[in-house]
């Protein structure tokens, strides 16, 4: 309570609690600040630099771009949603809302453009509502981190999110985590972030996620064992790894139509990575669909793994950067 106490302190200013009542909704930039709160940017930059140097707020970069959002601390999110309702920032929030609905006019363009060509692949495998629901009933119970790794529209960790204390999304794609952003806004999903990531180089630390998600992102993959290796480093001893992408098939055009790497990936192929990982898999699941087959493939990290720490090429953990 003495360090919540103190967090409190650095916000004791009129633009700070405005700042704090915003970041506590969504994740935004500089320049979305200066637009909701109509004070400068010099004014602006300054008031988030004392409150992510005081642990209030926590920055992260996503291209040239740098995001705010509410400090990871167990109770400062409950204490100023308490704020915010003695706030009466409906001013705020309503030109929060107008900036949403900007984000999601964007979306629905980026959309436009794009949707023929999702549609004509949705329409060869079976239905994304089975894959989800098959998803989910692999979840562990309990499910403290979850990481979904080329997370696109942030419909997968969307799903999945529901059952974890906390999740973030990755995906080097601006555009689509453009998306994401939109979508998991509109979800109303708190305890969820997305960022801007390699999945090749993850940004978290080694052992400290519990499940790692990694949806129809394989056949995209110069090096798919590469991502699995990086997987099975942040998964924590116990932790679950849940893999989807397309069984082997003959759909060449999918390379030349839709940038598709490697047509499909059998179960041998799979679970020898997984091995080689140091990931112990189980039996799939083969979902059928038109002319394409979907293979779920599971696995977990042993829990004897917590008496060695996996490292980096470097050979230190990859701790999270501060942003």
């Amino acid at each position: 309570m003495d360090d919540l106490l103190l967090l409190l302190r650095a916000a004791a200013e009129d633009t700070r609690l405005r700042i704090l009542a915003l970041a506590a909704r969504d994740q935004l930039t500089v320049s979305e600040f200066v637009d909701i709160l109509g004070q400068s940017q010099p004014r602006v930059s300054r008031h988030l630099k004392l409150m992510v140097e005081a642990g209030l707020l926590e920055r992260f970069r996503e291209g040239q771009w740098a995001y705010f959002r509410l400090a990871r601390h167990p109770q400062l999110a409950s204490v100023v949603e308490a704020i915010v309702a003695k706030l009466g920032a409906e001013g705020d929030m309503a030109r929060l809302e107008d900036l949403r609905r900007r984000r999601e006019n964007r979306a629905i363009a980026y959309f436009r453009t794009n949707a023929e060509r999702w549609d004509q692949l949705r329409a060869l495998h079976i239905d994304d509502a089975e894959i989800e629901k098959a998803l989910v009933g692999l979840l562990p119970d309990d499910v403290g981190s979850l990481l979904d790794i080329g997370t696109g529209t942030g419909r997968i960790l969307e799903v999945l999110a529901r059952h974890a204390e906390r999740a973030t999304g990755i995906d080097q794609s601006r555009e689509m985590l453009a998306v994401a952003r939109t979508n998991l806004s509109r979800a109303g999903l708190a305890h969820v972030e997305i960022r801007q990531a390699d999945m090749y180089l993850l940004p978290f630390a080694s052992m400290s996620i519990d499940v790692v998600s990694i949806h129809q992102v394989l056949h995209y993959a110069e090096d798919p064992a590469a991502v699995l290796r990086e997987a099975a480093r942040v998964l924590a001893p116990g932790g679950t790894a849940l893999i989807v992408d397309f069984a082997p098939h003959d759909l060449v055009e999918l390379r030349r139509e839709h940038a598709h790497v490697h047509l499909g990936f059998a179960d041998n192929q799979v679970a020898g990575w997984l091995a080689a990982a140091g990931l112990e898999a189980v039996a799939p699941l083969h979902l059928p669909g038109k002319r394409l087959m979907v293979g779920i493939w599971r696995a977990t990290k042993s829990k004897a793994d917590a008496d060695s720490v996996v490292t980096t090429t470097t050979g230190a953990p990859l701790q999270e950067t501060p942003r």
